[in-house]
């Protein structure tokens, strides 16, 4: 299974694409997508659909796990990620992906084994489930490969799914 991982944002967003089958996981690629800060949000948000679509178009996943919108104390920033995450996931349906909404702490769990594991922890877990020389950069991108081990992890485990297409695991 070719699982795409997306840290949503509208300045920058993080991708990580990896290979799970049963517990083997391998990373393939990861990067970022980036808009310009001079531009309107409309040319922003329209470049990310484009640039979304392009992206799953040549890596062809098979489902994309996607964090779900976490309002810290920043909510002008918030509403601006909220437009950019709508973006990825219309592009995700129209490009007919099946959709996996993770919270946070279910990535840190999955991940670390912690719930509420610092991002230095998640970071350094993601660079050795995946065996890379070092933590992917920008964070971003780690971020997004954190999400796909998430629902790698999730998707391979014994236990009976909760959850499904397009809702929150």
């Amino acid at each position: 299974m070719r699982i795409l991982g997306i840290d949503p944002g509208f300045a920058t967003i993080g991708f990580g694409l990896v290979e799970a089958e049963r517990a083997q996981v391998h990373m393939v690629t990861y990067g970022a997508i980036t808009t310009p800060a001079g531009l309107p949000l409309s040319r922003r948000l329209y470049q990310i659909g484009t640039d979304m679509e392009d992206l799953i178009g040549q890596l062809k996943p098979d489902v994309i796990s996607i964090e779900e919108l976490f309002f810290n104390t920043n909510i002008t920033t918030g509403i601006a990620v909220a437009h950019g995450r709508g973006v990825i996931l219309y592009a995700a349906e129209k490009c007919g992906i099946p959709l996996y909404e993770y919270t946070p702490s279910q990535v840190k769990l999955a991940v670390t084994g912690y719930g509420k594991a610092e991002k230095r922890q998640v970071m350094d877990m993601t660079k050795r489930l995946l065996k890379l020389k070092s933590v992917p950069r920008p964070d971003d991108a780690a971020d997004a490969l954190a999400l796909a081990l998430c629902h790698a992890r999730s998707f391979t485990s014994r236990l009976p799914q909760t959850g499904g297409v397009n809702e929150t695991v």
